[in-house]
């Protein structure tokens, strides 16, 4: 599927030598090539203005592959990736990422003038943010197809396999791993717009890594884009880039900018790149808030009744939830009458408003807070909404609407003021009126949103709707937290990969519908990398993780546990798998009292010690109150564990799970001998 390019900013093209120096002569390629160099990555170029990135961590010089064409653009419909150097300059800098220094280096080809910047910064020294800008030096119209920044390759080193672990970005229907090995012959485009009819959007970043280095790319900008980062598997190695296409005229004299674009290298998995992407981010504007108290409480969800529940089931059920430690209870899917009619269906309450709050309220009188399940950005056919507004809809270029498949709904336009206004008045009436303490906002289709061709919008392009989406759930942020301080604004995107710009704006993460524990664990470890450890991470409903009983999975990761358990002695029909039997249920009691007495997710997760990709067992650390927790995972392990992180002196290990003693281990670095099957969950207090 074809990107396309963010909208250009023009400027004369004699702009572009202002300052720049007349270098004559460009020194051969090789490690004396000119060079912009950090603490630990240096970025070379040859005359040709190819570029090659050479990690400096570890205390090694690593090469990350040949030279190449890292910044090109395709114009006259072919590839113009060469460009004869004509000058550089050097210059200090200080601007939102803080101070640092600068290259800008120039080079002419085909009527094109191109300049490339490359910074690095003090505070990052493992990143350098490049920028590129094209000028038609010609007497005619140059037709712009795309563009391609940051385009390197991580070479292998050994035959073995896998050779490469990987990130991944791009949001699609089978919902994939985000972490993955790179096998031979893997591409994946990681195209940021919409990949099928309700899904798209993600985190502007991609990551591979070796078992010695690894080699990221992204883009800087402060909205979505729809651009692709490609990762390819090579004869080579694997190649990573950012990339837009589209079909642009650049007149003479005027000049294209491209976004602004980063490189880093690093060692160990991807988490670090979050981090520093996350911290660059948050440097311009765009941090995750932290969640209330609340948050942290286990949740009790009635989707394990279905669509089809009823109030008596919900009632009946909140004695047992609290009695087994949870906090919360979620009102599901199936409270209202259609998908964008969001008024309580008639039959479950003939009293409309009144039976809602009297529901809440027997929540709140059972001492379990209140969440209500929303599926905004999304209208049925034939409501009212959709017969009598239908200037809130998102149309496609032929005028047609666009399909949520989930739901058998349509898309309305996140940009579209009215629609915003709506959105956040419900959130106000549930929070306020209603008197829920959070919301579930949920669906595939609210990470990303296609491109609005609605005249009545009256768009200056059809891509606001696609930049349009964080504003859209500011405005439902905003309006909740104004009703309610401490409400919980939980978004579930449903198996995509969450898009960064919407995390300003919710207060909770989840695993959403996690295919599995793995997924449990490695989306809680990005999701902590991209939001940090104040904003709530839910592991989603346990019935979801391997054999539908693995609170460890989100226990040993820092993250809120939960269920959706339906129990048998509540009235009307339910499924049988769902159902509490009194077996689970002595586990789940068991798990909310593991769960409330470590508090883990008050801890300071430590992603960077252990290679989610190299290291085995699978390995997850967290430091709480001086003490070291650790989290092994693996079908069945007996051997040596590897204990990371901890502070010099003699540490007493112990499995808090179990309460079974492990014996002594003396830090910085030791090493535990034990076996276990399925996971093991140890402490490590200093003595």
């Amino acid at each position: 599927m074809a990107s396309r390019l963010p909208r250009p900013r023009f400027v004369a093209a004699a702009s572009l030598c202002v300052g720049l120096s007349s270098a004559a002569l460009l020194p051969g390629e090789g490690p004396d090539a000119l060079s912009l160099q950090g603490r630990e990555i240096r970025v070379e170029f040859d005359k040709q203005l190819r570029s090659r990135v050479v990690a400096l961590v570890g205390g090694r010089e690593t090469p990350l592959g040949p030279f190449a064409p890292s910044e090109s653009v395709v114009a006259g419909g072919k590839p113009v990736e060469e460009f004869s150097y004509t000058g550089e300059v050097r210059e200090a800098v200080k601007d939102a990422f803080g101070a640092g220094r600068r290259l800008r280096i120039t080079g002419e080809a085909e009527g094109l003038a191109k300049t490339v910047t490359v910074g690095v910064y003090d505070a990052f020294p493992r990143v350098a943010v490049v920028q590129t800008v094209y000028a038609n030096r010609g007497p005619k119209d140059v037709a712009l197809g795309g563009w391609t920044s940051v385009a390197h390759e991580l070479p292998a080193t050994d035959s073995s396999e896998p050779a490469f672990w990987s990130f991944e970005s791009g949001s699609y229907e089978k919902r994939p791993d985000w972490v993955l090995p790179v096998p031979p012959g893997f591409v994946q485009e990681n195209f940021l717009g919409m990949n099928a009819s309700d899904y798209g959007g993600g985190t502007p970043v991609v990551d591979v890594w070796r078992r010695d280095v690894g080699l990221a790319v992204g883009h800087l900008e402060t909205t979505p884009l729809l651009v692709s980062l490609p990762v390819h598997r090579t004869g080579q190695g694997v190649t990573v880039a950012v990339t837009a296409t589209e079909t642009r005229r650049l007149r003479p004299g005027e000049t294209f900018e491209t976004p602004r674009t980063f490189v880093a290298v690093h060692r160990g998995d991807y988490f670090e790149t979050l981090v520093t992407y996350r911290t660059l981010m948050a440097r311009q504007g765009l941090e995750s808030p932290p969640a209330p108290a609340a948050a942290f409480e286990p949740i009790w969800c009635a989707w394990g009744y279905g669509r089809g529940f009823t109030p008596e089931q919900v009632i009946e059920t909140l004695p047992l939830a609290k009695r087994l430690g949870f906090g919360w209870a979620t009102l599901d899917d199936g409270w209202q009458v259609a998908e964008g009619e969001w008024i309580p269906e008639p039959k479950k309450f003939p009293r409309g408003d009144a039976d809602m709050r009297s529901l809440v309220d027997r929540i709140h009188a059972e001492g379990l807070k209140a969440q209500l399940w929303w599926t905004p950005l999304a209208v049925d056919p034939g409501t009212p909404l959709h017969k009598n507004h239908p200037e809130q809809l998102l149309l496609e270029a032929d005028g047609g609407t666009r399909a949520i498949t989930w739901w058998d709904s349509y898309y309305l336009c996140p940009a579209y003021p009215p629609v915003r206004a709506d959105a956040a008045a419900f959130a106000r009436k549930a929070v306020a009126e209603w008197g829920f303490d959070g919301l579930k906002i949920d669906g595939q289709h609210l990470n990303a949103a296609p491109p609005c061709y609605n005249a009545a919008h009256h768009h200056a392009s059809p891509q606001e709707s696609v930049a349009g989406v964080p504003g859209f759930f500011k405005a439902v942020f905003d309006a909740a937290l104004e009703a309610k301080p401490t409400a919980l604004v939980e978004i579930c995107p449903c198996g995509t990969s969450y898009s960064f710009f919407n995390l300003p704006y919710l207060n909770m993460a989840v695993a959403s519908d996690p295919a599995g524990s793995w997924q449990v664990r490695l989306k809680g470890k990005t999701l902590k990398a991209l939001m940090g450890d104040k904003t709530a991470y839910f592991g989603d409903h346990v019935e979801l993780s391997d054999g539908g009983v693995d609170f460890a999975s989100t226990v040993g990761i820092g993250g809120v546990i939960g269920t959706q358990f339906a129990w048998p002695g509540a009235p009307g029909e339910k499924e049988e798998k769902l159902l509490l039997t009194p077996e689970r249920e002595r586990a789940w009691a068991a798990w909310t009292r593991l769960y409330r007495e470590k508090r883990l997710y008050a801890g300071e997760y430590l992603g960077g010690l252990y290679d989610i990709g190299f290291d085995r067992p699978e390995a997850h650390a967290i430091r709480k109150d001086g003490v070291l927790y650790y989290a092994f995972y693996a079908p069945a392990w007996k051997g040596p564990l590897p204990l990371r992180g901890l502070a010099p002196g003699r540490h007493r290990v112990r499995d808090y799970e179990t309460g079974r003693e492990l014996g002594d281990v003396v830090g910085p670095a030791a090493m535990l001998d034990t076996e276990f099957r399925g996971h093991l969950l140890i402490e490590a207090l200093p003595k």
